[in-house]
């Protein structure tokens, strides 16, 4: 018999530090298969690679992104292995030949990501962030490197733009864009001009993704008018809508989320015109839908947060994680179903890291949505009376969701006896829009009544320990946990990773993309002050009185360190029991293998000496 939080495991921070790869975009490369993807022992630096086993992005090139800060889309190919990528250090896009140097594409100055090579020609979201107003822009980039001045702007704005599709014949282009005052959820528009013209026609939408061509006529995009994103199909003749928008194999599950990066791909059309797309409901599952609009789903391991990267004839390209296996990226041709694991993606051992419990607990604004990961060891058995501890993970956004699946950094503590509960409270993408505008407002009320809903429900269900359940989330999830410390009651610590803890310091502080983000959750300024005040943590430290662990990065541009340093002086001028760990060289969210290792371990050892055993690390 050994006590819950002091089995022996075989996973190690430093193992998991480079356990599942982070894929950045796929795509099919002549014979071969191309992926981006990130390297914690370099840095966290984005390189290429391919099937053949070579390293096609070498030291120092990071292919990286800060377009609307969180960037993606910050690589792509063609078919005779020319590499266009985004350089992290200044924001160029680059080309590099077979065998050559990377050479310069665009000017010094902007940022630029999104990038896509369709029909021969490169575009890409650029953004520049000098001058009062910042703009935002969709622009073709000339292939041939000849005169990186000769960036041609097809559309420029105040607000933000993203995935612009050609059209097969080359004379018109599609994008969603939306303002400034709004988050792409709320409300963005998708938009098709004249490529030359001057004339921009626009298709009613409510929180327009990724439009894509299927043929000169017909356009296919997501949007959300019943409350769930749905594949719609609209037809043009030039830039006069026809018909549509038609709803494609409507189901009660969503085909898209939050657009925080500009790489995601929720879908694909085949060139026969049938779809690979993802629908998520908690968890994702792929289907193929005909034209017909009859569909199936196609038994892939892929099952959390997948991205549908490329499609060349019957084979599709798909990136994610699964319930049953570690993240990576898969090749599946949708006729033959065929399976080939291209990189990651094996299959994990259910007696170490079973499969996530899917459980909804009452809440008072409604059902809450969680996935339960019980302590599981095949070589442990502990005391019979004793219930485990528990972490409670709370995902950051708030727009965003977690989706079940199999995590070597969740088995680091399941497999010592400690179980986690990730929850999905209201707010969150994956269950349509009215649970997603849950928090309209009542960011800091209504998901902290969710997450201790959920941890009450836990408990009063006999899975653990009323007395040893932690709480533990970063950058949005960050001020969930601290807010619910504050409410106190439940949690008996809190671990917050560049967590917010002062509204208005944010609103001051924050970048473009989330400039307004405040005005949804809570309210916009001046009108709601009194209420950025009373929401914030900071407000009322004095009523956190237990252990709390913070970790920061020290070049966090969207929740800087003020924000937690704030938190600290609060917590020490009281006297309470509290760590922080400022990170150099990181931002929001931590990439560097030494980082992701140390931050592990001191959760692991801050959690052992609040609640009371010694665990190994």
């Amino acid at each position: 018999m050994q006590p819950y939080g002091t089995w022996t495991s075989p996973f190690h921070a430093a193992d998991i530090a480079s356990s599942a790869p982070r894929i950045d975009g796929a795509k099919f490369v002549g014979d071969e298969i191309w992926w981006g993807e990130s390297v914690p022992a370099e840095g966290g630096r984005v390189t290429v690679r391919s099937s053949n086993g070579n390293v096609l992005l070498p030291e120092p090139w990071n292919a990286r992104s800060r377009v609307h800060e969180y960037g993606g889309g910050a690589w792509t190919a063609d078919a005779d292995g020319t590499l266009f990528f985004v350089n992290a250090k200044d924001q160029r896009v680059y080309r590099m030949l077979p065998g050559a140097e990377p050479e310069p594409l665009t000017p010094a100055g902007p940022n630029h990501g999104g990038l896509r090579l369709q029909h021969g020609r490169l575009f890409a979201v650029r953004e520049d962030l000098t001058g009062d107003r910042h703009r935002r822009a969709i622009v073709e980039i000339p292939t041939d490197g000849d005169d990186d001045d000769d960036v041609q702007e097809i559309i420029a704005t105040s607000g933000f733009v993203a995935h612009p599709a050609l059209s097969p014949d080359g004379t018109r282009i599609a994008w969603v864009q939306w303002s400034d005052r709004h988050m792409p959820w709320q409300l963005a528009l998708l938009h098709v001009a004249q490529l030359g013209g001057d004339t921009v026609a626009s298709t009613p939408t409510r929180a327009a993704l990724q439009p894509e061509w299927i043929s000169d006529t017909e356009l296919v995009y997501a949007d959300d008018p019943t409350g769930r994103w749905q594949l719609q199909s609209i037809t043009l003749d030039g830039l006069e809508r026809t018909s549509g928008p038609d709803p494609i194999a409507p189901a009660d599950a969503d085909t898209g989320y939050g657009l925080w990066v500009l790489g995601n791909r929720w879908y694909q059309p085949l060139s026969d015109g049938r779809i690979v797309a993802v629908r998520t409901n908690g968890s994702d599952e792929i289907r193929l839908i005909e034209r017909d609009g009859s569909n199936k789903r196609l038994e892939v391991p892929a099952s959390a947060h997948v991205s549908v990267d490329d499609v060349s004839g019957t084979r599709v390209l798909l990136s994610g994680g699964g319930a049953g296996v570690n993240a990576g990226l898969w090749c599946v041709d949708v006729n033959s179903g065929a399976v080939e694991r291209v990189r990651g993606g094996a299959a994990v051992d259910e007696a170490w890291m079973p499969a996530a419990t899917r459980v909804t607990f009452d809440g008072p604004n409604g059902p809450v949505h969680a996935f339960d990961y019980a302590p599981a060891n095949p070589h442990a058995t502990a005391p019979a009376e004793e219930l485990p501890p528990y972490i409670v993970f709370v995902h950051g956004g708030p727009t965003a969701h977690v989706s079940g699946g199999a995590s070597a950094a969740i088995a680091y503590y399941t497999s010592r006896g400690i179980g986690v509960l990730d929850v999905n409270y209201g707010g969150s993408t994956g269950y349509g829009r009215a649970y997603r505008e849950r928090l309209d407002g009542q960011w800091g009320i209504a998901e902290v009544d969710d997450v201790l809903a959920a941890a009450r429900g836990l408990a009063a269900a006999g899975k653990a320990d009323p007395e040893r359940i932690a709480i533990r989330g970063g950058s949005a999830g960050g001020w969930t946990v601290l807010s619910a410390l504050v409410r106190g009651g439940v949690f008996a610590a809190g671990i917050s990773r560049y967590g917010v803890t002062d509204l208005r310091m944010l609103a001051e502080d924050t970048h473009d993309f989330e400039k307004y983000y405040l005005d949804g959750l809570v309210g916009p300024l001046p009108e709601a002050e009194q209420v950025y005040i009373d929401r914030s943590p900071l407000t009322h430290v004095e009523r956190i009185n237990v252990p709390v662990l913070l970790l920061q990065g020290e070049d966090d541009r969207v929740v800087p360190p003020s924000q937690s340093e704030a938190i600290r002086d609060g917590l020490a001028a009281r006297g309470v029991d509290h760590e922080y760990v400022l990170y150099p060289g990181e931002g929001h969210g931590f990439r560097r293998a030494e980082t992701i290792i140390d931050a592990l371990e001191r959760e692991l050892t801050f959690l052992g000496r609040v609640f009371g055993f010694a665990p190994e690390l």
